[in-house]
C-alpha cells in the first residue's frame, strides 16, 4: 500500500475526509485458515460493519454483501441541507471591520438586531394545541397559588386578631 493510500485511509478513519463522509466504514473479515493452527473455528462468519461516527462511537453490525446501499453516500433531506448551509455560512469568518467612533453604537445596535433575527429563527415554536396546554397550565398555577395566599392572609389575620383582642 502506498503512502498516499495509508494517509488517505487514516484521513477518512478520523473523519477529516474531503470526501464530506461523516462515518467511516470498515468490514472485518474472517481471518485465511493457517496450517498451524489446531482451534477450532466457527463454520460461517458474516461479514460485519464497524461504523465510526465522528464523536468516535462505534458499532460492530452484520452486513448484507448483496446491499447495494453501502456503496451510495447517504442522500440528505431538505432539512439537512438547509442546516449545513447554515452553519457553512455562521462558521464562515466575516473580519472585523472598524467603524468611525460616532458610528460604532449603530453598528453595535445593529449586530444586535441581526444576532437576535437569528436566535428567533432557531427557536421551535409550540402550535396552537401545545399553546392551549400551556395557557391552561399557567393559569390553574395561578389559581392554586391565588387559593394558597388567601388562605395564608386569612390564618394571619385570625392569629394577629387573636393576639391583638387578648391584650385587651
Amino acid at each position: 500500500m502506498s503512502k498516499k493510500a495509508k494517509t488517505d485511509q487514516l484521513r477518512a478513519a478520523t473523519g477529516h475526509a474531503k470526501s464530506g463522509q461523516h462515518i467511516t466504514r470498515i468490514t472485518a473479515h474472517r481471518p485465511a485458515e493457517s496450517s498451524d493452527s489446531s482451534a477450532p473455528r466457527p463454520e460461517s462468519t458474516p461479514p460485519a460493519e464497524l461504523a465510526v461516527d465522528n464523536t468516535g462511537k462505534t458499532e460492530l453490525a452484520p452486513v448484507n454483501p448483496d446491499d447495494k446501499q453501502l456503496d451510495k453516500p447517504k442522500k440528505l433531506t431538505r432539512a439537512e441541507k438547509k442546516a449545513a448551509r447554515l452553519a457553512q455560512k455562521q462558521a464562515e469568518d466575516r473580519p472585523i471591520r472598524t467603524y468611525f467612533l460616532l458610528f460604532r453604537p449603530f453598528v453595535a445596535f445593529g449586530r444586535y438586531l441581526r444576532d437576535s433575527w437569528r436566535e428567533i429563527r432557531q427557536v421551535r415554536w409550540p402550535n396552537r394545541k401545545a399553546t392551549w396546554k400551556m395557557t391552561l397550565a399557567v393559569l390553574v398555577y395561578c389559581a392554586i397559588f391565588m387559593a394558597f395566599l388567601l388562605l395564608l392572609d386569612a390564618l394571619f389575620t385570625f392569629v394577629f386578631e387573636l393576639l391583638l383582642n387578648k391584650g385587651n
